[in-house]
């Protein structure tokens, strides 16, 4: 590693060596690399899986030749250097066939984001992944937000982050723009926060 402004700096390619020794060697670990920094991914609880498990069923409801790819690796931000994993990536049911741990992001129609009870939620979802993924120039990132009971939509990247955010309390419908275009009716997302 060579030393940068304030923060030492490391390959790509040392990240993903280091990810999956971790995870071969500890059974749940995952984890990220954003904006030159390593972070764990709290491991989801049922609730975080069962919203999952909604989202799923409504997209291929709606959707059919498209899947919510649950945990799936991506390459992320400027120059695809950072390394995330959604909790859910919308794409077609066949686009990350032969492709290995960190996959190209060129299909992806949305990534969705639940929130967990970790300390550092809020700054990994509401401000270091949506920049990641505007970066990367994803149409849309969902988030779904449980300790403040309110889904956000956002759209519009330009490169450096989402031009538009639309937030609503739980219970309200939510439109998910094109290339999605589905509306969310999201009062069951009532049931499963603490």
């Amino acid at each position: 590693m060579t030393a940068t402004t304030d923060r030492p700096h490391m390959l790509t390619e040392d990240f993903e060596a280091v990810a999956r020794i971790a995870a071969r060697e500890r059974e749940g670990t995952r984890l990220e690399f954003i904006n030159g920094v390593i972070r764990s991914k709290a491991m989801p609880d049922g609730d975080h899986g069962r919203i999952i498990q909604w989202l799923t069923r409504i997209c291929v409801q709606h959707r059919p030749e498209l899947w919510l790819h649950p945990g799936q690796g991506i390459k992320a931000q400027q120059y695809r250097a950072g390394r995330a994993i959604p909790d859910g990536a919308l794409a077609p049911s066949d686009a990350f066939v032969g492709q290995g741990d960190w996959v190209d992001p060129e299909s992806i129609l949305m990534v969705v984001e639940v929130t967990s009870w970790d300390s550092d939620t809020h700054r990994r979802d509401h401000v270091e992944k949506p920049q990641a993924y505007a970066e990367t120039g994803i149409p849309l990132y969902l988030l779904i937000d449980r300790a403040a009971c309110e889904v956000s939509v956002y759209s519009e990247p330009d490169g450096h982050r989402y031009a538009s955010v639309r937030t609503l309390p739980f219970g309200r419908d939510l439109e998910l723009p094109e290339p999605v275009g589905i509306t969310l009716q999201t009062e069951q997302l009532k049931d499963w926060v603490r």
